[in-house]
């Protein structure tokens, strides 16, 4: 039997990039998936993959900046499959620019998907595990919480307040069985993990894999194995943390 047999992973953002490569993963190993994701193209073509390697996964689409599309496919999701085991928050709204010119309705949007939409996945899904006396919610943070390069102020902004978030809810669902973790990704070489249509693989050069103190760029299967790590029974005694994934980077100091 694999490690998820019969049990519900709620991946969003799953259409593309490191969610794409979370599902793939928790559908090898047995579970329900989930393709929670506004892109349709993207998601449709990630439930036709899963499914065509002989695992299970649905398409819904969702608007995680909207609780009524959070909240209806969770209750799809509930009802399909009769439980949720494990919710993975990675959908995100990317872009940078400067202050001066970043729109105040840019800002809205960006904490809205990235840092609302956390918290209402969060809320709905814990409200069926609560009901299962047991769960696992793993939210994907960036180590953009924890520096910064110049014009990232909204993205940044929301990264470090999944970190927040992530312990507070560690704290208040613990009682429940419900864990709550967060992993940090660093720089991920997601280019040809991208739905077909836009899908090319980067050019990296040897100085973007040595600047590394693991010696390469990461990929989105270094995330995934974390996420299978988190939501799985061995992790059974760690919650409200934060795992790093970057090679070493964060740890790295650097003069110029």
């Amino acid at each position: 039997m694999s490690l998820f047999t019969n049990k519900t992973i709620i991946v969003t953002g799953a259409g593309q990039g490191i969610g794409r490569a979370v599902s793939r993963r928790f559908a090898k190993e047995g579970a329900n998936v989930v393709i929670a994701d506004i892109d349709e193209e993207a998601g449709l073509e990630n439930e036709k993959h899963i499914r065509n390697e002989g695992h299970e996964a649905i398409f819904i689409k969702t608007d995680v900046s909207d609780p009524a599309s959070v909240e209806a496919m969770v209750n799809y999701t509930n009802k399909k499959y009769g439980r949720i085991d494990v919710l993975v928050n990675n959908a995100v709204l990317e872009g940078f620019g400067n202050i001066f010119e970043t729109t105040v309705e840019q800002w809205d949007k960006a904490i809205a998907v990235n840092l609302s939409g956390v918290y209402y996945c969060a809320k709905f899904c814990a409200a069926v595990m609560r009901t299962q006396s047991r769960g696992s919610i793993i939210n994907m943070a960036s180590t953009r919480a924890f520096m910064s390069e110049p014009d990232t102020e909204p993205y940044s902004a929301s990264k470090g307040g999944i970190i927040a978030l992530t312990h507070s809810l560690a704290i208040s669902l613990g009682k429940y069985g419900i864990r709550v973790n967060s992993v940090s990704p660093g720089w991920i070489d997601v280019s040809s993990w991208k739905k077909s249509a836009v899908a090319c693989q980067d050019n990296l050069s040897i100085e973007d894999h040595t600047q590394h103190p693991a010696g390469r760029v990461g990929v989105p299967d270094d995330i995934a194995e974390v996420c299978l790590f988190l939501a799985s029974d061995k992790a059974g005694f760690i919650t409200g943390e934060n795992i790093t994934v970057d090679g070493g980077m964060t740890k790295k100091m650097i003069y110029v």
